[in-house]
């Protein structure tokens, strides 16, 4: 069934991830963590595919982590299966190769918040509220709420949710940067979609490589994405290709730095 769980479909030259839990406004357990790696795959994957919609079913975006699921948890698997795989799965998320849209068409809290977090832009309806209510339960936010929200919203901005335990409307959220685009109730799947068809008109590649090179200035992506980056290049080069020919022939390469 966790197939089920989170859903990827292609509309175009746009993906959709949907989360799939709206009875209880699409909270995260392992199972609809794992199903979302996979969609992320399927998407990573997906030939033609420019831009990713990430969305929940029902009235919420996504309520975080699932209390229930991980309240009754060792410590040891406190840290190793849920904090460690969740943080696996929202870099996943966050180093796709399309560009990535959150639409916020209802709250985002907690890990919620991290998830939206996790993507490159958010669009929400004007009646959503985002935050970071963990320490009123006495826990920290765990999925990079302190690392990667603090990298794309600013540190006093996450402190105001994490330590002072504001909750943000949409509105505020914009003015803070927390949200990209501000829309009516019942809108924001609408924005995202045709904003996601603007991107997809760019140049796919240089939007990629625009991707990288702004994680590697954010410190989202570093290594791996330098060599990406650099790999990619040679890889279009004469160079490479006689190198490759010369080692198949069994011969010594003719090298033009072309």
């Amino acid at each position: 069934m966790a197939e089920h769980l989170v859903t990827f479909e292609t509309d175009g030259a746009v993906g959709i991830v949907t989360l799939r839990r709206p009875e209880k406004f699409n909270p995260l357990d392992i199972p609809m963590l794992r199903a979302l790696e996979a969609a992320l795959d399927e998407a990573e994957q997906a030939e033609g595919l420019r831009v990713v919609l990430l969305r929940g079913e029902g009235k919420g975006f996504c309520a975080g982590g699932d209390v229930e699921a991980w309240a009754q948890l060792s410590a040891a698997d406190f840290q190793v299966q849920w904090v460690r795989y969740g943080h696996r799965v929202f870099d996943r998320l966050a180093r796709l190769r399309q560009p990535t849209i959150a639409v916020l068409s209802g709250h985002a809290l907690g890990g919620g918040l991290e998830l939206a977090a996790a993507c490159d832009f958010r669009v929400a309806e004007s009646q959503v509220k985002l935050g970071f209510p963990e320490t009123s339960i006495g826990v920290v936010p765990g999925w990079s709420g302190t690392q990667r929200a603090v990298r794309r919203f600013g540190a006093q901005v996450v402190r105001r949710m994490a330590i002072g335990g504001e909750i943000f409307l949409a509105a505020d959220a914009l003015q803070l940067g927390v949200v990209d685009r501000l829309v009516e109730t019942g809108k924001a799947f609408e924005e995202a979609r045709a904003w996601g068809e603007k991107i997809a008109e760019r140049g796919p590649l240089a939007t990629e490589a625009a991707k990288l090179m702004i994680g590697i200035a954010e410190g989202e992506e570093e290594a791996a994405a330098t060599e990406a980056l650099a790999s990619g290049f040679i890889a279009l080069t004469g160079d490479l290709k006689a190198g490759v020919g010369a080692f198949k022939a069994k011969q010594k390469p003719a090298f033009s730095r072309s």
